[in-house]
């Protein structure tokens, strides 16, 4: 026995309709073979969206549509045309589009279509979107839509009681997670709550050089730690835990590349001699003798040479550089 066709050409609210096929020109070089119930869906699609119609079988073919491509721009852009002229329930719409994100993460449309709901829902749909967000997250730590429409809802919608605390969770779940340390830097300079980054920047000093020490090559604190002093470089100098960090993981591993990077910045910025800075050096002097009568900066510029070969020749220009301002 044959079964019942599902597809819109079954559907009796569509039974006035005819359908209008794809015009690809009368000699198409690649034509692409389409499946049958996704060309059936758009032929049918095509002949709704030509006319203009916003009826609750138009949202239904959408739908149909949106399942079959997620990511096509024309139908998710009908499909708003057709909510607002129905007036229809955005929280249903919400639910509808929080499916179809979860198995299409990284569809763009997808979550275009979410920003667009949410700033007609308003601040009372943050913490949802604050807790889809995280369930994405979860599963993909750097999906880059899901932190971008969190720092949306943020900014727009609010929620930022509780955002340091989800980067504190993230960053004791994983330290090498370079996105959270991104959102906690957008957190400590956006958030109205915490007072702006003069504020904070202290403890945050402490907090970045305890993760610094328990691992040293890890890149994202290091970064993070410049970030905190942005703009200000006579700060970061004068600021003697950030020197002291440097020589502290350079006297355990001199090949730390990240440490000898900031403590090269440090010194071309005006950090003074000192007898810290001449006992972490000397070890390096002594196992490099071409470096034994060289300033510190040239010093540091020979071993990033040797220790990060990936840039050597951006460290060969900076040590010219340098010995051209001597």
């Amino acid at each position: 026995m044959e079964h019942a066709k599902s597809g819109p050409s079954s559907w009796p609210e569509l039974a006035d309709v005819v359908p209008v096929p794809q015009d690809d020109g009368p000699s198409p070089v690649v034509p692409i073979a389409y499946r049958d119930d996704f060309r059936e869906v758009m032929d049918y699609f095509r002949a709704l969206y030509f006319t203009g119609e916003r009826s609750p079988r138009a949202l239904r073919l959408t739908a149909e549509a949106i399942e079959l491509n997620p990511g096509n721009y024309t139908v998710w852009h009908f499909r708003r045309l057709i909510l607002e002229a129905l007036d229809f329930d955005l929280l249903e719409e919400m639910k509808f589009v929080g499916k179809i994100a979860e198995c299409n993460p990284k569809n763009y449309q997808i979550w275009h279509h979410k920003r667009w709901l949410a700033e007609k829902l308003g601040p009372d749909i943050a913490n949802k979107e604050h807790e889809f967000t995280k369930k994405i997250l979860a599963i993909d730590a750097k999906n880059y839509h899901a932190w971008s429409h969190r720092q949306w809802v943020l900014q727009a919608l609010g929620g930022w009681e509780t955002e340091m605390e989800y980067c504190n969770q993230l960053l004791k779940e994983d330290v090498f997670n370079n996105s959270a340390w991104n959102q906690r830097y957008f957190v400590i300079t956006r958030s109205p709550l915490l007072g702006g980054l003069t504020v904070v920047r202290d403890s945050e000093v402490d907090y970045t050089i305890e993760a610094i020490l328990a691992n040293p090559r890890n890149e994202s604190p290091w970064r993070y730690l410049k970030g905190l002093y942005k703009g200000e470089n006579n700060l970061l100098v004068d600021d003697e835990r950030i020197s002291g960090v440097c020589f502290k993981v350079l006297k355990n591993d001199w090949t730390c590349i990240f440490a000898l990077g900031l403590l090269l910045d440090l010194l071309c910025t005006g950090l003074q001699p000192s007898d810290e800075l001449k006992s972490t050096l000397e070890p390096i002097r002594s196992s490099h003798p071409e470096t034994a009568d060289a300033d510190p900066a040239t010093v540091v510029c020979c071993i990033l040479q040797k220790c990060d070969p990936l840039r050597v020749e951006y460290w060969s220009w900076f040590k010219a550089t340098i010995s051209q301002m001597s």
